[in-house]
């Protein structure tokens, strides 16, 4: 029987009924190790019962009641994310996309505040990723995402990856503000050297334009950190999350300075659901667990055991394999084969992954995985490349 959705997805063929912690089973009960958690979604696997049981307890009470009253739950999140990040104010939305969609209209309110109307463009890095509605396509400027969808100029300006001189020669006195990712996600689990990150946050203090980091992907734990921005300790004057603040219930956020925020009065900018009790229940829960003492600490641990054992097969399959990227539990593993026969070798051994830019896949596990699991993770890689090599 013909889906009846559209085709924007293709045809996948794999289909799960459930998932438990690091595995997901279909109708048929065939176990698979889940290393896409929903795209860095599932930060805590899947069905973590702390979880299960915020969201469980706040559907019985109310689910919506909308932003023209308060949400305590909202109003609990917001401060529990001031009070750990560089941040005093938070607005939330449904999705990352949204969340840089809101970014975006806090630069351009920000300069238009002060009496720099003309100041509305906006620069960011080649081969990044900022979601899929029309501003942050226009921002990425990937044509397999742009095409059929943009016409004229967008207001937006792209520059290489790392190139602090190029940066600078592309600012006007048009410019609004830098976006960036202090880690790439889809243009293959790149590290935005700390360095470039200092130079980024200089430039923009001397001309006056705000710099708002992208960790939809790269935030809540991921990194070893709550948020990327904090291993460099270099913050941003605004910060998009999302994926891993619901732990698997949508929700997003715009985090931001005080001075930034501070034009964004009643009417400019809303959002239906955004910010409603049940997400942020969930994503209280989420930083319950991620905030408890030792257990990012005990997280990156086994990220480090996961990485040693990646390095290995790094060595010794080096027709399959050819670099390590990205930080903790953000793992890019660049290909010398192709990504896609990496991918389908790993699924035929029953582990998920996601494919990336630059050749690469993604490995994106729970951030509460077992060493075990882990173990198991390793020997489908080792298998995979063990087969590949052979036909390379």
């Amino acid at each position: 029987m013909q889906s009846a959705l559209m085709s924007n997805y293709g045809s996948p063929e794999l289909e799960f009924e459930r998932g438990q912690g690091s595995y997901l089973y279909t109708p048929q009960g065939e176990r698979y190790l889940d290393f896409t958690m929903g795209i860095a979604v599932n930060c805590l696997g899947h069905c973590h019962p702390h979880l299960v049981a915020a969201l469980q307890e706040q559907s019985t009470k109310i689910w919506h009641s909308s932003n023209l009253f308060r949400i305590p739950q909202t109003e609990k999140l917001a401060q529990r994310l001031v009070d750990l990040t560089f941040a005093d104010r938070v607005f939330f939305s449904n999705s990352g996309t949204e969340a840089v969609e809101a970014g975006f209209k806090v630069m351009r309110r920000y300069h238009y505040s002060r009496g720099n109307k003309d100041r509305v463009r906006i620069i960011a890095l080649s081969q990044s990723f900022h979601g899929r509605t029309l501003a942050p396509i226009a921002a990425s400027a990937n044509p397999l995402h742009t095409e059929g969808f943009l016409t004229g100029d967008p207001g937006f300006d792209q520059v290489p990856f790392g190139d602090i001189h190029a940066l600078r020669a592309a600012i006007t006195d048009k410019t609004a503000g830098i976006i960036l990712e202090p880690i790439q996600g889809e243009g293959g689990i790149r590290l935005t050297p700390f360095d470039y990150l200092l130079q980024v946050r200089e430039l923009c203090d001397e001309l006056g334009i705000l710099l708002m980091f992208d960790e939809v992907q790269s935030g809540v734990g991921r990194s070893g950190f709550l948020y990327a921005y904090q291993a460099s300790g270099i913050a941003p004057d605004l910060l998009a999350s999302a994926k891993g603040l619901g732990g698997g219930f949508p929700i997003g956020a715009v985090l931001a300075s005080e001075r930034v925020s501070a034009p964004m009065v009643a009417g400019t900018h809303g959002s239906t659901f955004g910010g409603n009790p049940l997400a942020t229940a969930v994503g209280n829960a989420v930083l319950d667990i991620l905030t408890a003492p030792g257990f990012l600490r005990t997280a990156m641990e086994s990220a480090a055991y996961l990485r040693a054992g990646i390095a290995k097969l790094i060595v010794a399959y080096p027709k399959v394999l050819e670099e390590q990227t990205g930080m903790g539990y953000m793992i890019g593993l660049r290909c010398a084969c192709s990504n896609a026969d990496l991918l389908n070798a790993l699924k035929d051994r029953h582990l998920l992954a996601v494919k990336a830019g630059n050749n690469s896949i993604r490995f994106l596990p729970a951030l509460n995985i077992s060493r075990n699991e882990i173990d198991e993770a390793l020997n489908a890689l080792k298998e995979a490349c063990e087969a590949l090599s052979v036909t390379a």
